[in-house]
């Protein structure tokens, strides 16, 4: 049976460390074909910008200053998310046989399993179809619209994702709201008083009560171990990997200019 690593974070981190870890992972990718799942929570309310995201018309930068939200820039695509009160989840590999070697096909399979941990946590989810047009072309945050192949529980998005990859690997990662706060989510994407409809939902609101973090991401590895039929071998990561996490950290994620420009002005 195939083994992965599981790494479930014991504490909330900063938004800066944790892009830090994904890219420290992706950057691990090299020789044997190997997958990482980690399971994580955010320090304090923070907004991630896409890679390629234009920040002064998806966030308000000046909300986020004066209300402690922090802002950082993923490495991967897609949209605005605001992650608070969540399980984020991150998937790194190297293993084409299991994942397919396109976006799509890795996008799809990771999926079915996220859907497998919703059905043990006693869910009925749906895999979406084609987002409307507006939503692919505009501004609008992650959570306002299921995209093709994410999940939704009674037509509200339960996780948005986004996916990084090149020729050795991928790296996706995505939210998981363990409750949602959309008066919160709208003022800090520029959408203000705006009535427009955000169809998200999560998983307090769809069981009835409160869900700590543990005991989704329980379900969520259980989810992913029965799909893919593989069992996982708990990671801790070396003093020595602090050291380059820190570094990717410092010079990337914690740095203002990859914030505000992203990877066009590096």
């Amino acid at each position: 049976m195939t083994t992965w690593h599981l790494i479930v974070e014991p504490r909330p981190l900063p938004g800066s460390r944790n892009m830090a870890v994904d890219e420290f992972l992706f950057r691990s990718l090299a020789g044997e074909p190997r997958t990482f799942l980690r399971f994580y929570q955010w320090e304090r309310p923070t907004a991630s910008l896409g890679a390629g995201q234009d920040a002064s018309r998806a966030v308000d930068l000046e909300f986020c200053r004066q209300n402690g939200v922090d802002v950082v820039r993923r490495a991967t695509g897609g949209k605005l998310v605001l992650h608070h009160n969540e399980v984020t989840y991150s998937v790194v590999s190297s293993d084409a046989a299991t994942f397919t070697a396109t976006l799509g096909g890795s996008y799809k399979l990771i999926s079915k399993a996220l859907m497998r941990g919703f059905e043990l946590m006693g869910l009925a989810p749906a895999a979406a179809d084609q987002a409307p047009p507006f939503y692919a072309k505009g501004n609008l945050p992650c959570f306002s619209h299921p995209a093709k192949d994410e999940i939704e529980i009674g037509g509200r998005k339960i996780a948005g994702s986004a996916q990084k990859r090149t020729a050795v690997g991928f790296l996706q990662h995505g939210s998981i709201p363990l409750a949602h706060d959309e008066r919160l989510l709208k003022a800090v994407s520029l959408l203000g008083g705006d009535p427009a409809e955000i169809r998200m939902t999560s998983l307090s609101e769809e069981l009835g009560r409160p869900v700590e973090f543990a005991w989704a991401v329980e379900r969520l590895a259980a989810g992913f171990r029965d799909f893919f039929k593989v069992e996982f071998a708990p990671l801790a990561l070396a003093p020595a990997d602090d050291a380059v996490i820190a570094e990717i950290e410092r010079t990337k994620y914690a740095d203002p200019d990859w914030t505000l420009h992203g990877p066009g002005n590096r």
